[in-house]
């Protein structure tokens, strides 16, 4: 909360509790309705894609899209890492390989885009 709100301001407990409290219910709200929609396909387990379809159906549309865009992207960054990973060889006789660590850089940028970096 404190990241958009002018650093000279306050916010009382009270405010932060009831915050949370509407989060709480909010999160409940669309996982309920993504449930639903898993209940009627007869699967157990809910998805992104889900949570998405939710939102939708809950006429928070622009939530929605903006959901869909994070799980694209985070989808893609695993897709990513899983091939920098699965691409690592026994290193070479000199020894001279450089190992990343894909998921930290990956936090790094998401870090900077955050802040508008990037």
């Amino acid at each position: 909360m404190k990241g958009v709100l002018p650093p000279e301001a306050k916010v009382s407990k009270s405010a932060k509790e009831t915050m949370q409290e509407c989060a709480t219910e909010f999160i409940g709200f669309v996982t309920g309705e993504a449930s639903e929609r898993c209940r009627r396909e007869r699967r157990k387990t809910m998805n992104g894609d889900d949570i998405c379809h939710a939102m939708k159906s809950l006429g928070l549309d622009h939530y929605a899209g903006a959901m869909h865009r994070y799980l694209q992207r985070y989808r893609e960054g695993e897709e990513l890492a899983a091939a920098l990973n699965n691409n690592i060889r026994a290193p070479p006789a000199d020894d001279d390989m450089i190992q990343i660590d894909v998921r930290a850089q990956l936090s790094i940028s998401r870090g900077q885009e955050k802040h508008g970096r990037n």
